[in-house]
Parts: C-alpha cells; sequence; structure tokens
C-alpha cells in the first residue's frame, strides 16, 4: 500500500548517527567532532561500571560521571545532575543507558543547552528523539524542544549482546508502540509512516533471532536498527492514547517504562483500530494478519512478554483512578477518548485478556 497523503509536513533534526559493533570506542573522536573538551558521563547505579569504561574511551576529555539516573526522569534527580554538570563546567553530556539515563542527560540540556552524545542499551528509542518526559509530585509531563534533542546517537550491537531477553523483549514493544502510533498521527507523513513499518519490521523478523541466540552480533544490530527508525518517528509526529496510559501508569502509579508499553500496545491499538482500521491494517500485515490489536497480542505473548498490568504490580483498586487522569486531559487521539472505555481497556489489560480489535 502506499502512504501517499495530499497535504503533509515532514521535518527531521540534524542529528549524526553512527552503526557498528564496536562503535563506541570511537566516541573520543565524537567529542571532538562537537568541538567538546570536558564531558560527563550519566548511568544509571547498576551500569556504573560502564562509566568507567567510557571514560578510556574519551581520550582524556571525561571530567566526571553521575550515575544516579532514575525511571520516570525525577525532577529532584535532574537537578542535582545538572548542578553537578556545571560544578566540572562539563561542555558536553554522554549518556549511556536505556531511556532513564537518556532523559536525565536531555535534562541536562534542557537546563544548559549541553549537546548530548547518546550511546543506548536498550531499544527505547528516545534518543531519536526531541521530547523529554518528567516526573515531579507523582504526575508526569512531556515536553518537546530543540534543545533537548541529542546531536550525536551511537548504536554498538555489542552493548545489548548481553542484554536480557526479557529486557530485551519488553524495550523492543516499547520501541515498537511509537511506530504503531505514529501510523495514525495526525501530523504523519509518508516518510514517518515507511519508517514506522520498517521499524516494526526489524523488531518482527529480529526478535525471535534473539530470544534464540541474545548474543548474535548481527540481530542485535537489527533490533538497533528498528529501534532507531521507531524512535525517529517517535521524534517526528504526535503519540495519542498509548503513550498517554502509559504516561500516566508510570507517573502516577510507578509501574515500570517499558513492561507497561509492552502490556498495553495491543489494547491501545485495538481500541484505535475500531476507528482507522486503514491506518492499522500494516500492523496486521505484519503480524500475521486478523484484528491488529490481536496480532500484536499474540506476538507478545509468543515472545515472552508480560501480559497483565497485574504482575506489574497495578492494583485493581487503583484502575478506576488511572481511568480518570488518562481521560482528565487526554492527547488527540483518532478515536474519542471515553472514560468507560478507557475503563474497560485498563480492566482487560490488568486481567491479560485478548483484545477484541
Amino acid at each position: 500500500m502506499s502512504f501517499f497523503r495530499e497535504e503533509f509536513t515532514a521535518r527531521s533534526a540534524a542529528v549524526r548517527v553512527r552503526f557498528g559493533a564496536g562503535a563506541r570506542k570511537t566516541i573520543g573522536a565524537e567529542i571532538e567532532e562537537l568541538g567538546a573538551k570536558r564531558a560527563l558521563i550519566l548511568t544509571t547505579p547498576h551500569q556504573q561500571s560502564l562509566a568507567e569504561e567510557f571514560s578510556t574511551y574519551c581520550a582524556g576529555r571525561a571530567v566526571g560521571s553521575y550515575t544516579k539516573a532514575a525511571m520516570h526522569t525525577p525532577v529532584d534527580i535532574s537537578e542535582e545532575a545538572t548542578a553537578y554538570a556545571r560544578e566540572l563546567q562539563a561542555d558536553v553530556v554522554i549518556a549511556v543507558g536505556g531511556g532513564s539515563t537518556t532523559g536525565l542527560g536531555k535534562a541536562i540540556a534542557l537546563r544548559t543547552d549541553l549537546p548530548q552524545i547518546v550511546v543506548p542499551t536498550t531499544y527505547a528509542g528516545s534518543e531519536a528523539t526531541g521530547i523529554l518526559g518528567q516526573t515531579e509530585n507523582g504526575v508526569k509531563t512531556t515536553l518537546t524542544s530543540p534543545k533537548v534533542q541529542p546531536e550525536i546517537i551511537i548504536y554498538d550491537a555489542e552493548l545489548v549482546a548481553t542484554l536480557p531477553v526479557g529486557m530485551t523483549v519488553t524495550s523492543a514493544m516499547n520501541a515498537m508502540a511509537h511506530a504503531a502510533e505514529g501510523l495514525y498521527a495526525r501530523d504523519r507523513s509518508p516518510i514517518t509512516s515507511l519508517m514506522a513499518v520498517e521499524g516494526m519490521r526489524a523488531f518482527r523478523d529480529s526478535l525471535p533471532k534473539v530470544i534464540e541466540t541474545p548474543a548474535d552480533p548481527a540481530t542485535r544490530g537489527e533490533t538497533l536498527y528498528g529501534a532507531w527508525l521507531c524512535g525517529t518517528v517517535l521524534g517526528q509526529v504526535g503519540m495519542a492514547l498509548h503513550h498517554k496510559l502509559c504516561h500516566t501508569l508510570g507517573g502516577s502509579f510507578d509501574l515500570p517504562h517499558a513492561e507497561t508499553h509492552a502490556v498495553i500496545l495491543p489494547h491501545a491499538i485495538a481500541y484505535n483500530a475500531a476507528a482507522v482500521p486503514e491506518l492499522l491494517a500494516p500492523v496486521a500485515e505484519l503480524f500475521g494478519g486478523g484484528p491488529p490489536g490481536l496480532a500484536l497480542w499474540t506476538f507478545a505473548k509468543n515472545a515472552g512478554s508480560p501480559m497483565t498490568l497485574r504482575e506489574l504490580g497495578m492494583k485493581p483498586e487503583d484502575l478506576g483512578r488511572a481511568a480518570d487522569l488518562a481521560t482528565a486531559n487526554p492527547y488527540w487521539n483518532p478515536r474519542l477518548i471515553e472514560r468507560e472505555a478507557i475503563l474497560a481497556l485498563l480492566q482487560a489489560a490488568w486481567a491479560g485478556e485478548a483484545p477484541t480489535g
């Protein structure tokens, strides 16, 4: 099918993207490319060893590390990290990790306008966007700004070769959500639709292989290719119901980010397929036919993804409040957001019921 539209606007950020096994070892040259001399390396606490490793690749330009990046980018941690960057007089931040570390780098850039180099160790896709989600007082909000768009991304298959299979699956589902919602975004273009389909195809083809042979660099490289494409879609179009639900569940109920995306995605796609079945037809075609939500649900189940909000720690008595929050200030969506319908969606996702659309 063609993705031609009679009217559309396409945009893309000026980002340098480098792929290759071992590409992380060239980061010193990338720092030099930016004209920077004082690099601050960011990781999560459990990836502290990566900060130490990366300091050896920086050709003497690493001046410190901050290893407290946390899920959902808490504002208090961002403020502390920003103060540390200023204290060190850092002129570039290097974020090594998944969405938590990437988010922290963006939060620092928002406050300082420092350039960013991102080296992903998951498939979150945030590195390819100018979007920042931050959490304060139990509420997660998002903003879009050129200031938070990373300047350089390095995709190194060696860094994801040891990512546990379970995390690989949920992170991949998180990335695929960007592409699936991009297919019906009101500001989509033919280019974003092409990238969305290619990104999902890359995960469809590579994820089962990664489950079989997790350390294979070629297969891991293909998953990173999918992550880049899906993340680029996220950076170019607006998201809708799925992302609103996940932001609500993550920010207000502290559910884990990637796992929540994995559980919610089939249900959100089924909800919107009732309004735009033609736009979601590529999802059904990619994942075996039938209703697109059910096709994604089956793919996720076969991959060993978590299938219920219950197993993520969501309490049944909180579903009503989640529906209230998700419908209070809804994102644009192709189907009308109705509180009772959203509650039914959440109840199905909590129980692990197969979506009907």
